[in-house]
């Protein structure tokens, strides 16, 4: 493949989340690292891309007038699918949080359900959602940090670009994580912004606890954010289906159904 079908495939790439990995292309070009490097050096002298740590992502950063989107469902409507098992998921969850302690939650519609169970915990908690920060603000002993970065407003997350560190030094003991979709493969994405941030997240967590209803088991679509050997806990709700439970306790996972 000549430099230029090599930077053509590069762009199409990137195209529909606006970054990619230096470990993708490596995979997906038939092309050694070095030369990988002198293709995305092109590329941004002509002003398409940027490089930045881990990949480079289009000039653009998937923006549409200026406002950052992200794959996968709104929030405003996600938030109204499957509610009461969500409901439930998220005070499971709470209860695993101890007093005074730190922890991380990830944004999403049912991490977004267990604020009202940390009230009274006076936890410190770092979150990239601007709805859990919103369902924390009354609770006066509950500590939050955010990261910086743009606003999406479909999902009301921070997200820096990609490849950028943007996290506060912040050490976890559990990280509370939603996902698209739980399979074989692992916890997924739709949007591999949305996995990079949360790969910013596993790397500071001791637990990795993961709350999805049982609607996303099965699907083997999105990007993967990590392995199921990557996951401690997963809560999820009675609709899960056998052939599910025993794909996550086979390798160690905890599941812990909330009813």
């Amino acid at each position: 493949m000549h430099a230029t079908q090599r930077e053509t495939h590069i762009l199409e790439v990137m195209r529909p989340s606006g970054f990619v990995t230096y470990r993708d292309l490596e995979a997906m070009l038939d092309a050694s690292p070095a030369t990988i490097r002198r293709d995305l050096a092109r590329l941004e002298l002509s002003g398409r891309i940027v490089r930045v740590h881990g990949g480079a992502k289009l000039v653009d950063d998937g923006a549409d007038h200026g406002h950052p989107r992200l794959s996968g469902t709104p929030f405003d409507l996600s938030i109204t699918q499957n509610l009461a098992a969500k409901q439930a998921i998220g005070r499971a969850a709470a209860q695993l949080c101890q007093a005074g302690e730190g922890v991380m939650i990830d944004g999403g519609t049912t991490t977004l359900q267990m604020c009202p169970h940390l009230a009274g915990l006076d936890l410190q908690v770092l979150t990239n959602s601007l709805h859990i920060v919103t369902a924390l603000l009354p609770q006066t002993g509950t500590r939050i940090l955010l990261p910086s970065g743009a606003v999406f407003r479909e999902q009301n997350i921070i997200l820096a670009p990609a490849g950028e560190e943007s996290m506060p030094r912040f050490h976890a003991p559990k990280l509370f994580m939603g996902a698209a979709a739980v399979g074989p493969q692992g916890a997924m994405q739709a949007d591999v912004v949305l996995v990079a941030a949360e790969r910013r997240l596993i790397d500071r967590a001791e637990q990795v606890i993961v709350l999805v209803d049982s609607s996303k088991f099965g699907s083997s679509s999105g990007t993967i954010v990590c392995g199921l050997d990557e996951i401690d806990t997963v809560i999820t709700d009675p609709g899960i289906d056998a052939a599910a439970h025993e794909m996550l306790t086979r390798v160690g996972v905890r599941v812990i159904i909330a009813g």
